[in-house]
């Protein structure tokens, strides 16, 4: 029996990440990525330092339809201070830090649940 689920098409899945690129649904993307259900969007932050309202305006804009973003921080998790967590709450999104390899892979089950996600995941 296959028990693979089977991808909507035009859905984007993350299938591989190190090196600092990604591979998005066939596609080698460098460096860091906003990952939305339909699209990937080249993210120019290359450490969780640079990560601000700014560099999220994509996941926050009003046409944006995302509940819940991942964040995948890099080689481990780390804290969303509350100056960048309440501004995101307040656009109506949802922020949850992780590594970047949980946030990935966390995005794979969320997008299959038909959930209103984004990921933005910085490289390792």
């Amino acid at each position: 029996m296959d028990v693979t689920p089977e991808v909507p098409q035009g859905k984007q899945i993350v299938q591989s990440y190190g090196d600092g690129r990604f591979t998005i649904s066939g596609e080698v993307y460098e460096g860091s990525v906003l990952v939305f259900p339909d699209r990937v969007v080249p993210w120019p932050v290359s450490s969780f330092d640079e990560v601000t309202l700014e560099s999220l305006q994509a996941v926050t804009a009003e046409d944006a339809d995302v509940g819940v973003l991942l964040l995948g921080c890099g080689q481990r998790m780390q804290l969303v201070t509350k100056n960048l967590r309440d501004p995101v709450r307040e656009a109506g999104v949802v922020i949850e830090p992780m590594d970047t390899g949980a946030a990935a892979r966390t995005f794979n089950v969320l997008l299959m649940e038909e959930r209103r996600v984004a990921a933005a995941l910085l490289a390792v």
